[in-house]
């Protein structure tokens, strides 16, 4: 038995890896929601199975958001750790959006979503490689995932309504895709989401 659970993995590396990745992105929200810091180390280990999962799946700007994840992982370790009262580790409260970071984001989000749409469309034949499946709903998950990892790592509570977004609209793309897995992580993300929009909403109170 042993020996045929040996060949079964190697012989699906990408249905284990998406496996992981679940294991390790549902470990990774829990730790969001709580706010403790392994929630970072977890996140380096999610993007660089999902790399390769997206990679598989021909889903691009999601795969390069990946290696975004992986480097906003390490800012948002440090930041959590050291962003808050003068040498206290670990002291960063959350605070709430304002009217003049939300017209920040608003601009970014536009100016990101053109950047994915243009490359989306020239990179892949220059690299002769297929071309991005669901092109604009790729973009758009992508780069409001860019803005709410960055919220994330700076502890700001509307991260949270941006990923119920995100989450329920990359459940269909993943749906479509055929990677049942990851779109049932979705889903418990959107859910999770929104148990944690009101758990941080509770904290600042």
């Amino acid at each position: 038995m042993i020996f045929d659970l040996v060949n079964w993995v190697h012989d699906h590396p990408s249905i284990v890896i998406e496996i992981l990745g679940v294991a390790t992105a549902l470990a990774y929200l829990y730790f969001s929601i709580r706010q403790k810091i392994w929630l970072w180390p977890l996140g380096i280990l999610t993007s660089l199975f999902y790399i390769y999962v997206f990679f598989k799946g021909s889903l691009y700007a999601d795969m390069g958001l990946q290696f975004y994840y992986f480097i906003l992982s390490i800012y948002g370790w440090y930041f959590w750790l050291y962003g808050g009262r003068d040498n206290v580790r670990n002291s960063l409260k959350i605070t709430r959006v304002n009217k003049r970071m939300l017209i920040y984001l608003i601009g970014a989000g536009i100016v990101i979503y053109a950047f994915l749409v243009i490359a989306l469309k020239t990179v892949p034949p220059l690299l002769d490689i297929p071309a991005s499946d669901l092109l604009y709903w790729d973009a758009f998950t992508t780069s409001a995932s860019i803005l709410a990892t960055w919220m994330l790592a700076r502890k700001i509570l509307e991260q949270w309504l941006i990923w119920i977004v995100v989450d329920f609209v990359s459940m269909g793309m993943y749906i479509y895709k055929g990677l049942y897995l990851t779109s049932g992580l979705f889903l418990v993300y959107s859910l999770v989401a929104i148990y944690g929009y009101f758990e941080w909403k509770k904290s600042i109170r």
